[in-house]
């Protein structure tokens, strides 16, 4: 399976600067744009409560971009499954791959922010548990004409989706976790798994995907056809200044999310959360050292250094990040068209015709 690429938009509020319309606006353009330039996927974060990400419903918002687009896949980024009633978020599946003509990729997680969960009332102790259940009815409920289910967590009389996926008999299913059961499950039924490279290096990734080979041998699952994919704070350019905000604005974003997982966010203005340092946040130098960061050359070396490593089907660059400038990223979208993914195939072109004049 060749690679390819996508964007990921958090749809972040930063500061106050720019109202929550603009960032809609600007998320659907994003999208329009990587949709001309040729880029596979479009995801949607989904985050609740807070400026950390403003979009509640990423089916909604796939569904939306769709209409706007001629090719991208659109794509939630994920729907965090433990916040949703089973038999409503199957129906919203369904009905959000028929608007999007068949181009919904279905992203779904357990979530991690506890702020979040709190101001629903439920439990993120037994998210994972949920999600496992949450998955096995999906599959159910979109396999079957009519489908029940028992479970420890859910349970559903005989019950019939009449909104069905065009996609059938269900989208494809992206699994993004770190946690050993949730990708042991995406492994046995071939779904794929997303990683995050978060602020680390290739080292970092590619300790994620010796864990997904591990898994999937022990599931019986040749590793090698694992469909992995991998997130990713990415800019080029050979503007300084324009790197290091970037590279900024992926530090503001991690600091947030910590903030929010441990439960030490402060709030100022109803939801706008605070940015603050945690303990164990890596120096800026060494940001700059671990992402594939700076001149088209660098981020095109440490790029492969990463692709290599972890030998995804689909790579996710974070286009929306922080307060970053949309037109300095739209720009650079068409850049990443023109110069960085060409090249990029045509070195990974390279590596498989030596890998099979040496098997030769």
């Amino acid at each position: 399976m060749e690679l390819d690429f996508g964007i990921f938009i958090l749809m972040q509020q930063r500061n106050q600067n720019k109202t929550a319309a603009q960032i809609i606006r600007e998320a659907v353009e994003q999208t329009e744009v990587a949709d001309q330039n040729g880029f596979a996927a479009a995801w949607y974060a989904e985050h609740h409560f807070s400026n950390y990400g403003l979009c509640p419903s990423p089916l909604m918002m796939a569904a939306y971009c769709a209409g706007r687009t001629k090719q991208i896949r659109v794509g939630s980024g994920v729907v965090i499954a433990p916040l949703y009633t089973p038999a409503r978020l199957i129906a919203e599946i369904g009905l959000a791959d028929q608007l999007s003509g068949g181009r919904l990729n279905l992203g779904i997680g357990g979530g991690y922010q506890q702020f979040e969960f709190e101001r629903f009332g439920v439990s993120l102790e037994n998210a994972k548990e949920k999600t496992l259940e949450m998955l096995d009815m999906i599959e159910l409920a979109l396999t079957q004409k009519k489908f029940e289910y028992d479970g420890e967590y859910f349970n559903q009389p005989v019950t019939a989706i009449s909104t069905r996926p065009a996609q059938s008999p269900l989208p494809p299913v992206w699994i993004a976790s770190g946690d050993p059961l949730l990708m042991r499950r995406a492994l046995r039924s071939d779904y794929h798994v997303f990683i995050s490279g978060g602020l680390g290096g290739s080292k970092r990734l590619g300790g994620f995907r010796e864990s997904i080979d591990a898994l999937a041998t022990s599931e019986g699952k040749d590793p090698a056809k694992a469909k992995v994919a991998m997130l990713r704070f990415a800019y080029a350019s050979d503007n300084k200044a324009e790197v290091e905000h970037y590279v900024d604005c992926a530090r503001y974003q991690q600091r947030i999310a910590v903030s929010l997982k441990r439960r030490t966010e402060s709030v100022e203005d109803d939801y706008m959360v605070t940015e603050q340092p945690y303990d164990d946040e890596l120096p800026f130098e060494k940001l700059m050292r671990n992402l594939p960061v700076g001149s088209v050359d660098t981020v095109i070396e440490r790029l492969l250094t990463d692709i290599r490593a972890v030998r995804p089907v689909h790579v996710a660059l974070q286009t929306q990040v922080g307060d970053f400038d949309h037109q300095l990223m739209l720009k650079q979208l068409e850049l990443w068209n023109r110069e960085i993914i060409p090249t990029i195939r045509q070195e990974l072109a390279r590596d498989k015709a030596a890998s099979a004049e040496v098997q030769a």
